[in-house]
């Protein structure tokens, strides 16, 4: 058992890794710079945390999903594994502690960093004194101009290279396309192109796409004949409240879960779906993140996604455990204009993006010059309020000014209440000695929680008024007492997402959105959205299709999908079909009869029939005026 396995068996458990999963390890181990591409749910957090922990020092992982960020560092700690994490939320001195704590304690393991923070002068020069093994790249497709997700942020990774020469790089990512693939590398300044890519096609997985008018219906009827458990996504919050009530009205045990709910709530849920009291969750796109449940059955999309990037992610949550799951995609041709509608909302006017810009500055009270560096609590409700915006308008112009580099806007993450002692031990002992009534607080904070003197830890008020048998507010007092006698630090709990400021505030005339930026963002959301749509409409198999779309030229067809299947009703084998297809393509060079079309192709005419009226019926063969038989498109 070599060093990588007995890591993978202490502290996971697993007797083995998954495919790939050991070849990418030794490849960092080797300090090769590598990019792995692994599909949702295939492990990748194993392949950074696992030869991270084989070498001296401390991995870096750089990541945007905060949620997933705390997640997997309360995961590490509960293992017994130090880590630690910096994003915009904290306060300077929670990440001047988090930061000093990385150079000076040798047994720390991880520490986990929003990209925004890795331009800051305080990170830069922390980080050239810290002993680094390892830099992480989790979501790494957030690097490239063409991915679905940029943030120029990311683009600071490559100056973090430089202050570290030697440490190898470890990109990964569920969804790539090839343009995606060659851009990670470039743009993280690899040595030379080094990339292990897991198949992505799943073959327990059925993709169904299904024209529907009533989808509330259909999708009851989906609850009612797979069974197990399921995820139902939706585009928003109310949404997910609508779908829960009416499964739970038909006797279909289910819950809703979006970003507006509080994290005990959301845990709650999740927890409650995970162990199977709950069988449906109905959620946005904020569900999913960290999900390892294993024997979900279906996954429905009730609302068409933005790109096949989301939707590949969101559908590859079932069938974790190899069984048989299904990926259902509910469609009516009245989706396909609202989601070209989505076009225009996200791409609003140069000239109102630059308002909302002066008007977050002014809401901030920021002066044009200052800011860099800055995070700022934002109430999107407040500010839409103050200035009398369409909150559509200002979400979509806060994604442009963030892929513009201006500024990031974070998620909501409700981070609880948290606290360091600002003295050493024998002053905090002098200080109980002289103020009795504060001593027996600080003596239950003691007891409850460890550590507080080197980091900052989280507190719970109720809790602590639980156990001392008094109401939050009398808790709260002390605490604030405390922090005004200067024995603590003490950041109350708070819910918000924040904003934080990568440059400088400028006058509007300076806001550059170049007309090729701005039109190139937009073409390429456009061809995403187009790709949604012809994966709804397109009468190819739903696997082959993804599987194209993210660079697999040899992908088959996977003999199970609604496409499919209607193909294995003319009771051809697929061989067969495909043969005749393909000699129909050779001849139907220019418009022809059926019967000459059927002479030409040299099968029994029955067979040959069979296709053509298949082609016909899926709008790959068309009628002209003269009833003459000619191809629709040439895609398939």
């Amino acid at each position: 058992m070599d060093q990588y396995q007995k890591i993978l068996t202490q502290y996971w458990g697993y007797p083995k890794f998954r495919d790939l999963q050991h070849e990418i390890i030794q490849s960092v181990g080797e300090g090769r710079d590598t990019l792995a591409l692994m599909p949702t749910g295939g492990g990748k957090s194993i392949t950074f945390q696992v030869p991270a922990l084989a070498k001296e020092g401390i991995c870096i992982v750089v990541t945007p999903l905060i949620a997933l960020m705390k997640d997997q560092v309360e995961n590490l700690k509960a293992k017994g594994i130090k880590a630690s994490s910096v994003y915009s939320g904290m306060t300077r001195h929670e990440i001047d502690v988090v930061l000093e704590n990385c150079v000076q304690d040798k047994n720390l393991k991880f520490l986990y960093c929003s990209p925004e923070r890795l331009s800051t002068e305080m990170f830069r020069t922390r980080v050239q004194q810290m002993n680094v093994n390892l830099l992480a790249i989790d979501e790494s497709h957030c690097i490239s101009q063409w991915g679905y997700d940029f943030r120029p942020s990311y683009l600071e990774i490559v100056k973090i290279r430089e202050l570290l020469p030697k440490v190898p790089v470890l990109a990964v990512t569920a969804t790539a396309t090839p343009q995606v693939v060659d851009d990670i590398q470039e743009r993280l300044g690899f040595k030379e192109k080094h990339v292990f890519r897991k198949s992505f096609e799943r073959k327990n997985l059925v993709y169904l796409v299904r024209n529907v008018e009533d989808k509330e219906k259909y999708l009851l009827k989906i609850a009612s004949n797979i069974k197990g458990s399921g995820v139902v996504y939706v585009r928003n919050r109310q949404h997910t409240k609508e779908i829960s009530l009416l499964l739970n009205q038909n006797q279909i045990s289910s819950d809703y879960y979006h970003a507006g709910l509080t994290s005990a709530e959301r845990d709650a849920r999740q927890n409650s779906w995970k162990k199977g009291k709950t069988r449906i969750m109905v959620a946005t796109n904020a569900f999913g993140m960290g999900i390892d449940k294993a024997d979900v059955r279906f996954v429905v999309h009730i609302d068409l996604p933005d790109n096949l990037e989301a939707y590949f992610q969101e559908a590859g949550r079932g069938g974790r455990d190899e069984k048989q799951a299904f990926a259902i995609l509910l469609f009516h041709p009245g989706d396909k204009k609202k989601l070209e509608q989505r076009i225009e909302s996200n791409f609003p006017p140069v000239e109102d993006i630059k308002r909302v810009y002066e008007a977050l500055g002014n809401f901030f009270q920021i002066p044009i010059g200052g800011g860099k560096g800055m995070g700022f609590d934002f109430s999107l409700s407040e500010f839409v309020k103050n200035y009398r915006f369409n909150i559509m308008l200002v979400y979509s112009s806060l994604n442009l000014l963030q892929q513009s580099g201006y500024l990031e806007l974070s998620e909501e993450v409700e981070n609880p209440s948290r606290l360091i002692f600002n003295v050493s031990r024998d002053d905090l002992y002098r200080y109980q000695v002289a103020n009795v009534e504060e001593d027996k607080f600080i003596k239950l904070l003691l007891r409850s929680y460890s550590g507080m003197f080197t980091e900052y830890r989280p507190v719970d008020e109720d809790e602590l008024a639980k156990r001392a048998g008094v109401k939050r507010e009398v808790i709260t007092g002390y605490l604030i007492k405390l922090g005004r006698d200067k024995i603590i630090n003490y950041i109350p709990r708070k819910k918000v997402p924040q904003i934080f400021y990568t440059e400088e505030r400028l006058d509007t005339k300076s806001v550059i959105f170049t007309s090729d930026k701005y039109r190139n963002r937009k073409l390429l959301y456009t061809e995403k959205v187009n790709a949604v749509i012809e994966y709804a409409t397109h009468k190819k198999c739903r696997s082959q299709q993804l599987l194209e779309y993210f660079g697999d030229t040899e992908a088959t067809r996977c003999g199970v999908c609604d496409v499919c299947t209607e193909r294995n009703k003319l009771d051809l084998s697929k061989l067969e079909f495909d043969t005749i297809l393909d000699q129909l393509k050779q001849k139907l060079h220019q418009p022809m009869t059926l019967e000459q079309l059927v002479d030409a192709v040299p099968h029994k005419h029955e067979k040959v029939i069979s296709v053509i009226q298949w082609l016909l019926d899926n709008g790959k063969l068309v009628k002209n005026g003269q009833l003459l038989l000619e191809w629709h498109t040439s895609k398939e």
